[in-house]
């Protein structure tokens, strides 16, 4: 499944509950109430693939390509492999590449092979993960980029 939703599945790790008129939904931006789904019976797979997200993106399924975000969740069915750059990103399944936020944190069924470079980091008890760690020298190392036309033009100069 894809698409966006402003009442993503509860079920789906990292989805929010709220529902546009409860009291913690107005201590948020409508943008964080919206969520982007990669189902797990979806699979994006390609060369030089790059996703960006604006708001919540949460994948379930399998992505071959790197993710811009505001906020990513991997759930337990999730695979991405590819760097993954948001403000935060929650693990619950398998990633193969680099994460970078100001906000990782890794559930006890996460598998992260790869680097992270992070501002906080949580690794929960069971969370097996094959990488170093190291704190962002630079913020700018954390920012996801959101301009598409910058990513397109980085692409096709390469």
């Amino acid at each position: 499944m894809f698409g966006r939703t402003l009442n993503p599945d509860p079920k789906l790790p990292g989805a929010r509950s709220e529902s546009p008129g409860s009291p913690a939904a107005g201590a948020t931006s409508s943008a964080n109430l919206q969520a982007s789904v990669i189902g797990p019976d979806l699979s994006i797979i390609g060369q030089r693939i790059t996703l960006v997200c604006k708001s919540t993106l949460i994948v379930t399924g399998e992505i071959l390509g790197d993710i811009n975000g505001s906020e990513v969740t991997v759930g337990d069915t999730g695979k991405v492999t590819g760097t993954i750059t948001a403000r935060t990103i929650a693990v619950h399944g398998k990633v193969t590449g680099a994460l970078r936020a100001e906000s990782v944190t890794l559930h006890s069924t996460a598998h992260i092979d790869g680097d992270i470079v992070q501002k906080n980091l949580v690794i929960a008890e069971g969370a097996k993960f094959d990488g170093r760690v190291r704190a962002a020298t630079d913020p700018s190392e954390l920012e996801p980029v959101f301009d598409v036309a910058a990513l397109s033009a980085a692409v096709t100069s390469a």
